[in-house]
């Protein structure tokens, strides 16, 4: 009898693009796409501007109905489903341009990505007894944790999101995000505007985040070191189809994704 162990079986796909086609009018802005997304994984979505990475993310969490194709999360079909349902089923992002409420606090912000897990509904919140009143101290309790969770310091909690730094305003975007318990997490250009030492440490944090909360990570990015350090495996998008897929040193020496990013060498 062989000694030699056999291979792991390849992790279930916690999210799942089949086939996917988005057309806004005669543009297809994402052309038959189909990816997985395994469980515990860090997966990058990279290509040029204006492949149609941002419309895909934003068809995987109901923003924008597919054309064509279908959504699975698990074995859950959220092709038709809401984006505050989907989100409540396990999937949170952050948006490439960032989206906090400028008016209310980071604390305040995290609360809001909490509202997929509470249990007060709108005549909870009006009339306030003392249940809700209990849940909503725990969930700011929560915030904070999280927010300490993703490196923003005590002494800004309190302040409003427009008062915080640009590194700062992310922190507070992903601690949103993680506040709802998603199974997967979706990050556009996390690393914007950062310089490389921030980069670094964000690459660090999604290590981080992905071992000790057990969630799956899909990230468009432009960092190439940061998407080659980070990543298991990594889709490329090219005028809205997939051209290369897999491990990233593979991705990285494929020739059509020279060319996308370099031009056709004559």
């Amino acid at each position: 009898m062989s000694s030699v162990e056999a291979p792991a079986p390849p992790a279930a796909a916690v999210l799942r693009a089949e086939h996917v086609t988005k057309e806004f009018g005669g543009l297809v802005a994402v052309d038959d796409v189909s990816m997985d997304v395994p469980q515990y994984s860090i997966v990058s979505l990279i290509g040029p501007n204006g492949a149609g990475k941002t419309t895909l993310f934003n068809v995987l969490t109901g923003l924008y109905r597919p054309t064509q194709g279908r959504i699975l999360l698990g074995e859950r079909d959220i092709t038709r489903a809401r984006a505050d349902v989907i989100t409540a089923s396990g999937v949170a992002r952050t948006f490439q341009n960032i989206r906090l409420f400028g008016a209310m606090t980071a604390v305040e912000n995290v609360m809001i990505g909490r509202n997929a897990r509470m249990r007060a509904g709108l005549f909870g919140s009006i009339i306030r007894p003392p249940w809700v009143r209990r849940e909503e101290r725990k969930t700011r309790t929560l915030a904070c944790e999280l927010l300490a969770y993703v490196g923003l310091r005590a002494a800004v909690f309190d302040q409003l999101a427009t008062q915080l730094s640009y590194g700062d305003q992310r922190r507070v975007e992903i601690a949103r995000a993680l506040a709802s318990e998603p199974k997967v997490l979706l990050l556009d250009e996390p690393t914007a505007g950062m310089n490389p030492l921030e980069s670094q440490a964000l690459a660090d944090f999604l290590r981080k985040v992905r071992h000790e909360l057990k969630l799956a990570i899909l990230l468009i990015e432009h960092d190439m070191k940061v998407v080659m350090g980070v990543s298991e495996r990594v889709t490329v998008l090219d005028y809205g189809r997939k051209i290369a897929e897999g491990a990233p040193a593979e991705v990285r020496a494929h020739p059509r994704v020279i060319e996308a990013y370099l031009g056709k060498q004559e």
